[in-house]
């Protein structure tokens, strides 16, 4: 008998398949076991979550035993986030405490990214920022000719988010100057544009909403951003209810599951209820059966089958536009949404129904 055509055969190629399925654990490459130890130096211990990789999200979180709805997915303590805080403690606070106007709290994450990861073996936060991603599929990262090629209205706000770091870019070239007593290389190289895009993308796609008090070192935006290694490897689902907040007892971020997850099963969490386009120009990705999908209905879309010689036409368009009812007009799964039907009425109107007597 030829070896695997048999009974044990088929319980193992059964075993890999499933075992494909669930995912691969990744727990014991070093970077993890470094980063657990890192963490376990911290408070956090958590034996039933492992990384793994999956087929369909990549990396992310298996859990090791069956979890039920309430139950508590994991508690990650306080020492272990990255905040303003952490920023203000090390060597970029008095710099950042003396600077007008005031840098706001993402540049200071930024700028403590940026220096961490040039310190390299230096950094105390090196763990960390060895399984941080190496680069990100924002559209922001995308070559100009991709974001070209995106539909719209996702073009244009592809663009709008690149303009807004390159000049986030620009408006802190003079801060980063200011920092140059603290290495040996010019902070022009270190700072460039690469490095801020890199820190933004890990602030923008990975942090967790925990909310600080003002402070007037830090400009008036609001100072709502922590980063939670190990947590922040939870993927997104759409079909996923979870909560998440800031254990004051505790002194712990925790976050709570409101649905079953079977043992060796990808742990998920829900990001919000967000289509494919805030998806994707936030965190570099899209759902799968998305329930929140959307299709985006631009406004020279829904001119092009009005008639042009309506002579009410620019005074609907005026309408529309000083209402901004030309933008978020969309289709959703269950139909045309409010916006969408009240820009389609108001440019069926006949002109004794626009403007009756």
């Amino acid at each position: 008998m030829k070896r695997n055509r048999g009974r044990t055969g088929r319980k193992r190629r059964r075993k890999r398949l499933q075992s494909f399925m669930h995912g691969v654990n990744c727990s014991h490459k070093l970077e993890y076991i470094k980063l657990k130890k890192w963490l376990k130096d911290r408070g956090f211990e958590d034996s039933n979550l492992r990384p793994a990789q999956f087929q369909d999200t990549g990396r992310g979180l298996m859990t090791t035993k069956a979890l039920q709805a309430g139950e508590l997915v994991i508690s990650l303590p306080e020492k272990c986030l990255l905040t303003t805080d952490t920023v203000l403690s090390s060597c970029l606070g008095e710099y950042i405490i003396k600077w007008k106007p005031p840098v706001s709290p993402l540049i200071a994450l930024c700028t403590f990214l940026i220096a961490e990861k040039h310190a390299g073996e230096k950094s105390l936060w090196k763990p960390y920022l060895d399984v941080l991603p190496k680069s990100y599929a924002c559209p922001v990262c995308l070559e100009q000719d991709v974001v070209s090629l995106l539909p719209e209205p996702l073009r244009s706000k592809a663009e709008e988010q690149r303009t807004m770091v390159h000049e986030l870019y620009t408006s802190s070239k003079a801060f980063f100057s200011s920092l140059q007593s603290l290495f040996a290389e010019n902070t022009g190289t270190i700072f460039n544009y690469s490095a801020l895009e890199w820190a933004w993308c890990t602030i923008n796609t990975r942090t967790i909403y925990m909310k600080h008090s003002q402070r007037e070192c830090f400009s008036l935006e609001p100072d709502v951003y922590a980063l939670a290694p190990y947590l922040d490897l939870l993927n997104h689902s759409p079909n996923v209810q979870v909560k998440a907040a800031f254990n004051e007892q505790a002194r712990s971020y925790e976050i709570q599951t409101n649905s079953q997850c079977k043992k060796y099963e990808e742990v998920f969490i829900c990001y919000g209820p967000h289509d494919n386009q805030r998806l994707l120009l936030e965190y570099g990705f899209v759902a799968i059966n998305n329930p929140h999908s959307t299709v985006y209905v631009s406004s020279d879309i829904l001119l092009k089958y009005f008639p042009p010689l309506d002579k009410q036409r620019d005074a609907k368009l005026s309408i529309l536009k000083d209402h901004d009812f030309l933008q978020n007009l969309t289709f959703g799964w269950d139909g045309p949404s409010w916006r969408l039907l009240t820009a389609l009425k108001l440019l069926s109107l006949g002109a004794d129904e626009l403007f009756p007597s």
